[in-house]
Parts: C-alpha cells; structure tokens; sequence
C-alpha cells in the first residue's frame, strides 16, 4: 500500500522510524545511481560516529534514577532512629551518552580515488544544538570549503534548518550545491503537499547529466519496508502538523478511509 501523502509523509519523521526511513533511503538512493555514473564513479555508503548525550525524547523505556535529598543541619543526628517521611527519593534523570552512526554517500573517481560528490539525508540530531549539529556542521564547512559538491536532503519539519543565504520558508528543503559555482547554489523547497520533484546529479563538467527521482525512491522505500502496517493515521504525525496543513492532512486521510 502506498503512502496516502503525494509527497513526503510526515508521519515517517517520527522518532520511532525516522533511523529506518534514513537507512533505507541512504541504501536506495546508492543502489539507483550506481549504474548511471559506471565506470568513472563508484558509489561509496560512508557513516559518521560521535558520542551524543540522549535526549529525553529518546528516554523511553529507559528507567530514571532516583538519589535521596540531604537531610537539613538542624534535623542532622548521630541517632539510629528512623528518618521521618519527609525523606523521600527525588526522580531525576542523569545524562546517558549513546553512539550515533550516521550514513552519507560518496561518489568518487575511480582512477583518482577522489571524492567529486557528497550526498546527506539529515538527521533529527544534524537539526537541534548539541553533539550531532556540531559535526555535521564541521564536515558541512569543510565540503563547502572545497572543490567537492554536496547534496543535501532535508526532509524533516522539526529542528533548525541548516544555514542559507536566501531562499524561503518550506518544509523540506533539497540543495544542490556545486563545488565549482559557490556560493552560488540550487535550492529545492517544497511542503507536504508538493511531490519532490527530481534534482540533477552535480558531477564533473562533460559529465552525462543524472537526475535523481527522489519521490519514487521514497515511495519505493515506504511500500517495501511496509511502513503502511507501522504508521497509524488515525493519530496525530510527530511533530504535530498545525493550522491549515493540520485541515488538510485531516480531509486527505479521511478521504483515504484511514480515519
């Protein structure tokens, strides 16, 4: 069954299937530009680790930890009598560092070896202050500091988009920035109600063009990992959809019989 929404569903950026979404359309997007760019590229999955500190969204299942409060000076003694009940444990949460693996692509020469493009799907921790921004935005400064292009596919509401000069407000966002014409850059916007429409491969001057069907990659990654059985749509989408986008996604799905 396909996705009731033409374009990108907002139910898929939920915590609990975004990893799988990004994953599989990392894999889907090497597997459908392979051929074309054959023999001179070569496609490479590359991952980014770090160390990132768990947010408390991502705390479920995870117990708290409890410590006991101080007893006061005044009511200190060197008594064995039992404390009174007014010591009790106060919940608190304490901070738990977790690995981070993140997937991009590289297309690189294969006389030369060298990386001519890079292409990122970003993630909810590359979009919030901490760890995960902090290195996706060093590895972004250093592409962007060199010959080499970069892609970058932006298909989550929530967070802080990446810095531009320029452009608009959007939902989702997909630039095509090449190494030989910055600043000057492409950027794609659109909303949940547009499709995503297909964006040129940037490789090396005289190459064939590529262009990248990205709709039908994650409409194929949506029916083959069966997300139509995970997502239920009768429920609100994380992060919430608001004003008008909330009324129309409301009457498309009632329209769809899945609410």
């Amino acid at each position: 069954m396909p996705s009731p929404f033409p374009g990108v569903d907002p139910y898929l950026e939920n915590p609990e299937l975004w990893p799988e979404v990004h994953h599989r359309l990392i894999t889907a997007i090497a597997i459908a530009i392979a051929p074309p760019v054959r023999p001179k590229y070569r496609v490479a999955i590359e991952k980014r680790i770090y160390l990132s500190e768990v947010e408390n969204d991502d705390l479920v299942g995870i117990p708290d930890v409890t410590v006991f409060s101080k007893p006061s000076s005044a009511n200190q003694s060197t008594s064995t009598a039992t404390l009174p009940s007014r010591y009790e444990p106060i919940a608190v949460t304490v901070p738990i560092s977790e690995e981070t693996r993140e997937g991009y692509l590289e297309i690189r020469e294969v006389g030369t070896g060298r990386v001519i493009t890079v292409i990122e799907i970003l993630s909810p921790k590359n979009k919030r202050s901490g760890v995960g921004r902090d290195a996706y935005e060093s590895k972004r400064q250093q592409v962007l500091a060199s010959p080499t292009h970069l892609v970058e596919i932006d298909l989550l509401r929530g967070g802080r988009p990446m810095p531009i000069r320029g452009g608009t407000q959007s939902d989702y966002r997909i630039l095509v920035s090449r190494g030989d014409r910055r600043p000057r850059s492409q950027l794609y916007a659109f909303t949940i109600r547009d499709e995503i429409l297909p964006f040129p491969l940037p490789l090396q001057s005289g190459d064939a063009q590529v262009q990248v069907e990205l709709q039908s990659l994650l409409n194929g990654v949506y029916d083959q990992a069966g997300f139509d059985l995970a997502v239920d749509y009768t429920q609100s989408a994380i992060p919430s959809l608001k004003g008008e986008d909330a009324v129309w996604a409301d009457e498309l799905l009632r329209e769809k019989g899945l609410r």
